[in-house]
């Protein structure tokens, strides 16, 4: 299981880090899409566009080094709820948008199977909070080398 829990907590990672990366150098494009969502308030969608994608790469390296990966999975699995729903939003509103998964050469829209997409890796952030850290985390070894001092 932990061979498991070591690869799924690996692939989630270097989604996020390729998502985050493709994004960093574009909040303003990032800020656009979120706006096109209608969910926020303008004064929140700047930030928003400038911490999300540091946000990721952040997260996505912890679950690839297995550092803090109980609580970066729960916090990933969340983040990809929002996800979810803010996308529902939009196909349930019938508003055109683009998904803003994976920066500006991604032309995907919003739509059903990227909902279902984003509970599928809520699922997977989930069950990797739940039997963390897996093989080959960071955190496993630093706790055996406390508990040997």
């Amino acid at each position: 299981m932990t061979w498991l829990v070591f690869v799924l907590r690996v692939a989630l990672g270097g989604l996020l880090i390729v998502a985050g990366a493709l994004k960093v150098t574009h909040p303003e494009w990032l800020a656009s899409v979120i706006a096109g969502f209608r969910l926020l308030p303008s004064p929140v969608i700047v930030p928003l566009a400038v911490a999300l994608p540091p946000i990721e790469l952040i997260f996505g390296f912890y679950l690839v080094i297995g550092l803090f990966t109980r609580v970066s999975a729960i916090t990933v699995g969340v983040m990809f709820l929002a996800y979810a729903a803010a996308i529902a939003s939009v196909v349930v509103r019938h508003i055109p948008a683009g998904c803003g998964c994976f920066g500006p050469g991604d032309a995907a829209t919003a739509d059903w199977p990227h909902v279902l997409f984003d509970l599928i890796l809520a699922a997977v952030a989930f069950f990797v909070a739940r039997m963390a850290p897996g093989a080959l985390a960071l955190e496993r070894r630093l706790l055996r080398a406390a508990a040997k001092e």
